[in-house]
């Protein structure tokens, strides 16, 4: 795949394999997606940290592998078989990965792209926008306990039927100031403001966060953009240590504005609306739409906002999409225990939101052990498909064969009976 953008060719994605830091073998551990106006598609690199460790027990992470979650250890062993990933033997391969990679499906013999411009961080998902003047916004989130919610500025205008293939390649990187009071803005990730190069802006994007002061959030996970008006949610899933220790970098985590509660283990939505619907302005207004809880089990801030019934309840908001009628779709990844704090939540599921209204009703549960994960919809949306992710996680069920079968991943489809549209 090629490197692009103003990181491309820095020394810090230069390898023995790539000196020229402008090519990398592949992507890996890729969590959601985004769909460009020009019809290309994106996928969002995320927990590469995990495929990173060392067979050298002495060697000491610096602090950017510190920040990115980076050590000796490693979930995979991807180290047993190959040196590229051992981190004392290759530093520079993991700063190769964490990016967003644009791919054209129209063109089987185009080659991927990591666009460095997009920062570098766990990509949960990327919503591509166009403001009234042209440009392209591309909104992100950064899946991990007290990180940051970016998004892009493109430098160029979006033309229809036009030459848009490089338009991600430049622009300005913000990071997000969430106020209390309902008011926001963007922060501009420069040199000037970071004491940082471009390059390294743009590969050690957290640390850049971390020194213009953006808010810490509780998990930023999909971000998506309402149909009707210029308007986004995010999905904030959960944040176990809020209000009581700092992020990986050192960051306070303090409760309050769109992280109102301690130790959150429900998660919510916040929204917030650009100003004068400039997707490109530099301040924003924000509220929750929902903040996750248990009306089964508690009483005060934990059982949630007005529109979490016992009927809908919910934790750890994970995917997020808008249909074409501009009703909101909520999948969970979190607790399925059913018990304590979860009692009667059930497995994870999705829901369907009304953004008018604020009423959220429950539309499927998924089968134990999953995550409920991806959405999209047949051209005359008239199919639903959606993602159950591993099934029986834990050893708890044997979803779809049933009996003893081994649980599978699978893609599921969902029609009206009626033959009528759905979303």
């Amino acid at each position: 795949m090629d490197i692009t953008g103003p990181a491309r060719g820095h020394d810090l994605l230069k390898t023995a394999a790539d000196p020229t830091g402008a090519k990398v073998l592949g992507t890996i551990n890729n969590c959601a997606n985004g769909r460009t106006p020009w019809n290309t598609y994106l996928t969002c690199e995320e927990n590469f940290n995990g495929n990173f460790g060392s067979n050298d027990a002495q060697f000491k992470p610096s602090a950017e592998f510190n920040r990115y979650g980076i050590g000796v250890s490693t979930a995979y062993g991807w180290i047993l078989s190959d040196d590229r990933f051992d981190i004392a033997k290759n530093p520079n391969e993991p700063n190769r990965f964490g990016f967003v990679v644009e791919i054209d499906p129209f063109d089987p013999s185009s080659t991927p792209k990591k666009r460095t411009a997009l920062g570098r961080f766990k990509h949960e998902n990327a919503e591509a926008v166009i403001a009234p003047n042209g440009q392209v916004v591309v909104y992100m989130g950064d899946d991990e306990r007290g990180e940051f919610i970016y998004r892009f500025v493109s430098d160029g205008r979006f033309t229809q039927g036009g030459n848009n293939s490089d338009l991600l390649d430049a622009g300005k990187l913000y990071v997000a100031k969430f106020e209390d009071g309902g008011k926001g803005y963007w922060i501009d990730l420069t040199p000037e403001a970071t004491g940082m190069t471009a390059a390294q802006i743009l590969i050690h994007t957290r640390m850049a966060g971390s020194k213009v002061g953006a808010t810490t959030m509780d998990r930023p996970e999909w971000i998506a953009s309402n149909p009707r008006k210029a308007e986004l949610y995010c999905c904030l899933t959960n944040n176990s240590e809020r209000g009581l220790k700092p992020n990986a970098g050192g960051d306070v985590q303090p409760v309050g504005g769109p992280n109102p509660r301690q130790a959150n283990n429900y998660g919510q939505i916040v929204r917030w609306q650009p100003a004068g619907g400039d997707h490109a302005a530099r301040d924003f207004a924000w509220d929750l739409f929902v903040v996750g809880g248990n009306p089964n089990v508690h009483s005060d801030a934990y059982a949630g906002s007005k529109n979490i019934t016992k009927d809908n309840t919910f934790n750890s908001p994970d995917g997020l999409k808008f249909d074409s009628t501009g009703l909101l779709w909520i999948q969970t990844d979190g607790s399925y225990s059913n018990e304590k704090d979860y009692a009667g939540q059930g497995n994870n599921q999705m829901l369907v939101g009304d953004p008018e209204t604020g009423e959220i009703r429950r539309f499927l549960v998924g089968p134990k052990g999953c995550e409920i994960t991806g959405i999209t919809w047949s051209p005359d949306r008239k199919t639903m498909f959606i993602g159950v992710q591993h099934p029986g996680e834990g050893g708890k069920g044997n979803w779809p064969g049933g009996g003893t079968a081994i649980p599978k991943s699978s893609v599921i489809a969902i029609s009206r009976e009626d033959g009528a549209t759905i979303g």
